[in-house]
Parts: C-alpha cells; structure tokens; sequence
C-alpha cells in the first residue's frame, strides 16, 4: 500500500517572490506531479534557483484546469497578461494540457 505524503514545501522562481510577498499573485498552475497540496494545509516556500526560503503559504484550493480553459481571471492572479500566463506555463511545461490551480494566502 503506498501513502501519498502531504506536501509541506513548495518552490517558486526567484522572480516571483515579490509578487507573492506583496500579495499580487495568489495562484500557481503546476502539472499533476505537483498537484498533490492539500487545502488548509501549510507549506514553506523557498526558490527553485537557490533553496532560500522566503515565506510561508496556506493552500486554500487545489483545482484541475485545461490549459485552453485558462482566462483573463487566472493571469490576473499570476500578476500577468493571459498571453504572458500562457508563455510561461507553455516554457515550464511544454505540450501538457491538464493542470492544476493552487490557490493560496501568505501566512504571516
């Protein structure tokens, strides 16, 4: 029998962490083997270059999204245009249609 373990840690780019210390960007879209956050759940946050943790964040909702389902709605959460959203999710994740949004708070 196998247990999937809570996520208790989560990595963002570096160039991110403004946005979500300021509170402009309140999602992140990853791919299903980082799907597995766990609503009222909390996670360290540090950045994917270097490991420096810079906050903590609870995990409000986890949802499945197709990548053509992504809107003006999701890149307003991202901080971004929706041709910017898409940019990005298409250079991390190229080709892959389902995703997941995470929606989060910072924990202060």
């Amino acid at each position: 029998m196998t247990t999937n373990a809570i996520p208790t840690e989560m990595t963002f780019f570096a160039r991110f962490e403004s946005d979500i210390l300021s509170g402009k960007k309140t999602i992140t879209i990853r791919d299903e083997s980082e799907s597995h956050y766990v609503p009222g759940t909390t996670v360290d946050v540090s950045t994917y270059e270097d490991g420096r943790w810079f906050c903590r964040l609870e995990i409000l909702t986890v949802e499945p999204i197709a990548f053509s389902d992504l809107n003006d709605f999701h890149a307003q959460q991202e901080n971004m245009t929706l041709a910017e959203l898409k940019g990005v999710i298409h250079d991390i994740y190229p080709g892959i249609e389902k995703l997941y949004v995470v929606n989060y708070a910072l924990v202060n």
